[in-house]
């Protein structure tokens, strides 16, 4: 339970980060923010850590970089 509830708060996190560097303006609601940190955190997960556990400045910094490129990926295709 507690996995759920911290992987929410950091997807928040990255989430809003990630919006934040972003360049230019980023429309979507928080429910999608949550959703692309945890999903950038993922991405970036299995390309840093290669499923090793804890806590890494690196792998906060790929999370954010991965969510980005999430939001990049998102506009090209036209979703947002």
């Amino acid at each position: 339970m507690f996995s759920i509830i911290g992987a929410i708060i950091s997807g928040l996190i990255v989430g809003v980060l990630a919006r934040f560097f972003y360049p230019g303006e980023v429309g979507m609601s928080w429910l999608w923010t949550i959703g692309l940190g945890i999903a950038g955190s993922l991405l970036a997960g299995l390309i840093v850590n290669r499923g090793r556990a804890g806590f890494s400045s690196a792998g906060w910094i790929a999370s954010i970089l991965g969510a980005m490129a999430l939001i990049f990926l998102g506009r090209t295709l036209g979703w947002g």
